[in-house]
């Protein structure tokens, strides 16, 4: 029995004895897209890796031997035998993963003029559903967070921030439990079990977009609107609130009060502590303990990037790093958790780890000059090789119709 089928047998016992539980940067050099942040601040920040860690790189793992290969050719294939991939599909319809983590879903952003000066950045979701194996849209959701073994989803409704937070069956789209809060929520994401669910709170919309004065187009309202956030046990729906006040400029001159108006919470791997990026802070990152203390940096997350999704391996002993284009064309760096040693991979944007030794990126075909011409793929390290697992997306970063991807762990 794995984490989903424990969470859904709870939610049907408790829901079924209990009422939900009652749970008593300015963005001055980011662009307001968080994937066209990454793009420009990986350029940067591949430079201030480099100077952090080991000065020379070195290989964190031996050969490319093991690497997976596709065993036939167009249309659906499968690499090996964990491996699903549809080349020929962007956005997919049909379920794409490799060795167990499977993309769980996709979203397609929109900015929706609301008024002459105020528009939202919204998500539009496709989710998988585990027993057809296909995509499907999902718009009823502002948000979704999908736990490990890809079952289960937490999910926000389209008014932000959101009253309550559902806990969703994946195979029957059915929302199980509803969670409501006190504190409006804008963001939501599990820890590595699936266990714990931390949701970030904000006193306005976090994706809402002002207009910028000059310009036709859309910039993120600021001061940043984050409270705080919930730390909920995921069975049983009960958590509580704690507040996280913003740094003001005089508390701190580099301006770290100014954050992205969406800079949401997370735990670390380890569950001790919750974590955010802050872009205009010292080190780009916050650490705090579970009940809102500012803490140290855990020595084992001082690597970590709050722009680049894929996080540490499994194992934690490697933290996905920024862009490097040094090795490659293309390619990031991988960090020993521990060390800072570091090595390249191929790939543009590290998004998901697949065991301790592959990883699912973003990357452009062979001889391609457009930077966003991108579509998934497979890459393993001590490899040159990378196995395509998604068709191209077209048109640049911020065009209507480009999908955004969710992966679940196994």
């Amino acid at each position: 029995m794995n984490v989903d089928d424990i969470v859904r047998d709870a939610l049907r016992e408790q829901a079924a004895e209990q009422p939900p539980a009652a749970a008593g940067f300015a963005d001055r050099v980011l662009a307001v897209r968080r994937r066209r942040r990454s793009r420009r601040i990986a350029l940067g920040a591949a430079a201030a890796v480099a100077v952090i860690a080991v000065g020379v790189t070195v290989p964190l793992l031996d050969s490319g031997k093991d690497d997976v290969r596709p065993s036939g050719g167009g249309g659906g294939i499968v690499v090996e035998k964990k491996t699903k991939a549809h080349p020929d599909q962007s956005p997919p319809r049909e379920e794409i993963s490799a060795g167990g983590t499977t993309l769980a879903g996709y979203y397609i952003p929109e900015t929706v003029k609301k008024t002459s000066e105020t528009a939202v950045y919204q998500r539009t979701y496709h989710l998988l559903n585990p027993r057809s194996g296909r995509y499907a849209k999902a718009a009823d959701w502002s948000w979704v967070a999908v736990a490990r073994g890809g079952r289960t989803a937490a999910v926000l409704e389209q008014e932000l921030p959101a009253s309550r937070i559902g806990l969703l069956d994946l195979t029957t789209g059915k929302v199980e439990r509803w969670i409501e809060v006190d504190h409006g929520v804008g963001g939501l994401a599990f820890s590595r079990d699936g266990r714990k669910l931390v949701a970030t709170t904000y006193s306005v919309n976090p994706d809402l977009r002002v207009k910028v004065n000059g310009s036709d187009g859309w910039d993120q309202s600021q001061p940043s609107g984050r409270t705080g956030f919930y730390l909920f046990d995921v069975a049983s729906g009960k958590g509580d609130w704690t507040e996280v006040k913003l740094a003001s400029s005089s508390d701190d001159p580099r301006g770290a009060g100014f954050l992205n108006s969406r800079q949401d919470f997370a735990l670390t791997d380890d569950g001790r502590h919750v974590w955010a990026g802050n872009p205009m802070g010292a080190i780009g990152k916050e650490f705090w303990d579970l009940k809102g203390a500012k803490v140290p940096t855990p020595a084992d997350d001082k690597y970590l990037e709050w722009y680049v999704d894929a996080g540490k391996s499994p194992d934690g002993r490697l933290v996905a790093g920024a862009f490097a284009g040094q090795k490659w064309h293309t390619s990031s760096f991988v960090l020993d958790a521990k060390t800072g040693a570091h090595t390249e991979v191929r790939g543009q944007q590290l998004l998901a780890w697949v065991g301790n030794k592959q990883l699912i990126a973003w990357d452009i075909g062979k001889n391609d000059k457009n930077e966003f011409h991108q579509r998934l793929v497979l890459v393993t390290l001590g490899s040159d090789r990378e196995v395509p697992l998604s068709g191209f997306r077209e048109g640049n970063d911020g065009d209507a119709g480009r999908w955004e991807p969710l992966f679940a762990q196994p």
